[in-house]
């Protein structure tokens, strides 16, 4: 069986597969205030993402995530969906979602196949969330939460980015939502991807400080779940769900890394902290039934994945694209 081999012998066998680069917030750490989004002959079709996801699982890769920007903020998501599900060898579909269209469109996703939802949560209060998205309404997204559950979706997963002095007085109340819901949370470093200046690297907050917060009301012990990603969990002695943290600053996971992304403009990011990048959607578009010269081209861009990501608060961003172009 055809495997990606990476040339510090690393399997990679996951793909994040953006499928826009919109979304209908506007989050602090994702993008900025007044963003330019890609033209439609930039962005790539149904059938270039499910051909490009073809060739990945083609090569062996059994796990595909759908992000954006926003996936659902695209018409035809849950006809993607419904695609991939039939390719042979994919074992999980899941998706990474802001929430605030899933009371409409869990059922439908879930009933096309998607296995599993991440959804983004950073904070109970209307105000802050309002601050934090610049436009969005809390409401919304408990509403899809609530609807997915009641749409069939099990392991759901909530993830949480912590910031000093906007929301870390809320990690408890986080806690205690998904503990309510029995909903897995995961707790995510800032990412210095972007602009960042003095004030944004001072609200970082590390994944130590984070547990600290959480073993003042529950001790926390190891949990042997693994998901093939970065994320490290823990549990709690009265409660199923976990807690995972997810570190690329203070515990960062290059060594074991299993991924790479695929943006919306059919670019191979080999590294989210790297700017090593080949690009599929030329070779798509110029040789649109030619799968072998595209795998081939996959294969090949393994050797450009580096060994780690250099991410460092004190310094400018190394990498100046957005989350939201990037695939979260």
């Amino acid at each position: 069986m055809s495997q990606l081999i990476d040339s510090f012998q690393r399997k990679v066998d996951y793909l994040r597969l953006s499928v826009t680069d919109r979304c209908d917030f506007r989050c602090v750490y994702c993008m900025s205030e007044d963003p330019t989004f890609l033209p439609k002959s930039h962005v790539l079709s149904l059938e270039e993402l499910s051909w490009i996801a073809q060739a990945f699982t083609e090569l062996g890769v059994k796990k595909i995530r759908l992000t954006g920007g926003e996936p659902l903020v695209r018409s035809d998501c849950d006809k993607l969906v419904k695609l991939l599900k039939q390719l042979p060898g994919l074992e999980e579909l899941s998706m990474t979602t802001n929430g605030s269209r899933l009371s409409k469109l869990a059922q439908p996703l879930f009933d096309n196949g998607l296995s599993r939802l991440n959804i983004s949560l950073d904070t109970l209060n209307p105000d802050v969330f309002a601050q934090l998205t610049r436009n969005g309404k809390l409401e919304r997204v408990i509403a899809g939460i609530d609807a997915a559950i009641a749409a069939g979706f099990r392991n759901i997963k909530i993830n949480t980015v912590i910031l000093r002095g906007q929301n870390d007085h809320e990690v408890l109340d986080l806690v205690e939502f998904c503990r309510q819901r029995q909903l897995d949370i995961a707790f995510i470093e800032e990412m210095p991807i972007g602009l960042m200046d003095d004030r944004h690297r001072h609200r970082h907050c590390s994944s130590d400080e984070v547990r600290n917060i959480i073993e003042t009301r529950y001790p926390l012990i190891a949990s042997s779940k693994r998901t093939g990603g970065p994320s490290r969990y823990v549990k709690m002695a009265d409660s199923t769900i976990r807690i995972g943290f997810i570190s690329p600053h203070s515990n960062d996971f290059c060594h074991e890394c299993n991924r790479v992304r695929v943006t919306v403009e059919g670019q191979l990011l080999l590294c989210l902290g790297n700017d090593n990048a080949i690009d599929l959607k030329s070779i798509v578009r110029q040789f649109p039934a030619d799968i072998e010269r595209l795998k081939q081209a996959i294969t090949d861009g393994m050797q450009y994945k580096p060994q780690s990501h250099h991410f460092n608060l004190d310094a400018a961003p190394q990498i100046l694209r957005f989350m939201n172009a990037t695939g979260g």
